[in-house]
């Protein structure tokens, strides 16, 4: 009782603070892609993109929606939300969609991209880099907010690799983290290099927690995000686990509350009550031990999914070794050095799924049988 009074006490101390003024332009590029022509459609990006398009408008932005946009219409969007960008506090993009890696960098999938060759990228793909760039350009001060619902497994990826042989590695899956400026924030709805899950109803995982979170009164944007991570890990089992990167220089509220003595400030009041009582819900339902546990789990399937990756590359780079070599050069020697490692690697991935088998126990999951090569 006394930790829990404690704990309440200092979240009053600072919701009684955390009282920023709304800033005065908000703006934001919304696009949800599910209609795609060259590729097997997604059931939900344009109503993620609808969703979270509500809650931002709620929130006080002045909102571009982009739905099934070809190449053309993308860059049109991209070229409306630069100009709303002009004098902005806060820009803010959501892509739910296709995305894909190629040599660390990202792209957004257009529905008309069919990415038969390498080249095609440049034309057909939308790079993450250049929508940072315009968001950044002459705002070194204000905030940029970006939430990328892109993760999911993509056919064009594979079709890629299949036509650029040697280089195919460096097709990544998922996507990659990105480097920005000061001031932005970039949140993955699972690890850089993960697919996350499309989900099983009207929105991803994902999306429904962040819009959950868009909602929520008087948190600050990293608290908004602890609670998506929380909400996706419930959802996906401890399956998916959103990731972000931030140099913020200060907090983000999506609905601050309102400064005592301003008008409003009853119903802050209420609202500072209301979030008093949830904080008092989770303190008496938070199980550190198994959230820990949930975490311990997604972090070990991402290692065991890592290492089995990197056993296919060291598998396709023996058969490279096999094929571009003649007899009687180190052939041999350096096939069974890559053999060494996969060897290894196989012997820590057996112990791995020792302890991804206990936690799911311990958890209640269905234990999975993983082959460890």
């Amino acid at each position: 009782m006394p930790l829990r009074l404690a704990v309440v006490s200092i979240a009053l101390i600072a919701l009684s603070w955390a009282a920023p003024a709304m800033a005065d332009k908000r703006v934001a590029l919304v696009v949800g892609n599910s209609a795609y022509i060259h590729s097997p459609q997604l059931p939900n990006p344009v109503n993620d993109a609808s969703a979270i398009a509500k809650a931002l408008t709620e929130a006080g932005f002045e909102v571009t929606v982009g739905l099934d946009l070809s190449k053309a219409a993308f860059d049109a969007k991209v070229r409306e939300f630069a100009q709303s960008l002009e004098g902005a506090d806060v820009g803010l993009l959501f892509y739910a969609g296709h995305g894909l890696q190629v040599a660390g960098r990202n792209y957004l999938v257009p529905i008309d991209a069919a990415l038969k060759k390498e080249r095609d990228l440049d034309f057909e793909g939308i790079t993450l880099d250049f929508v940072l760039k315009q968001m950044e350009l002459g705002r070194e001060d204000k905030t940029n907010v970006v939430f990328l619902d892109a993760c999911r497994d993509n056919p064009l990826s594979r079709n890629l690799a299949r036509t650029m042989g040697t280089r195919s590695a460096s097709v990544g899956q998922g996507l990659a983290e990105v480097q920005t400026g000061v001031g932005t924030f970039v949140s993955y709805s699972t690890q850089p290099g993960n697919v996350a899950l499309d989900g099983d109803g009207a929105n991803s995982p994902f999306t429904t927690a962040l819009v959950k979170g868009v909602r929520a009164t008087g948190q600050n944007l990293n608290s908004v995000m602890a609670g998506v991570r929380k909400d996706v890990l419930a959802a996906t089992q401890g399956k998916q686990v959103p990731w972000d990167h931030s140099s913020l220089t200060g907090d983000f509220y999506f609905h601050p509350l309102a400064p005592s003595g301003e008008a409003g400030s009853a119903s802050s009041s209420a609202d500072m009550q209301e979030r008093l009582r949830q904080l008092e819900l989770q303190l008496k339902q938070a199980d550190p031990a198994h959230t820990a546990k949930v975490v311990e789990l997604a972090q070990a399937r991402e290692q065991m999914r890592a290492a089995k990756e990197a056993n296919k590359e060291d598998q396709n780079q023996i058969f490279e070794v096999q094929r571009s070599r003649k007899s009687g050069d180190n052939t041999s020697m350096e096939i069974g050095k890559i053999q060494i490692r996969m060897v290894r690697r196989s012997q820590t991935n057996e112990k791995l799924q020792e302890r991804i088998s206990q936690l799911e126990k311990e958890l209640g999951l269905p234990v999975s049988a993983v082959d460890a090569r």
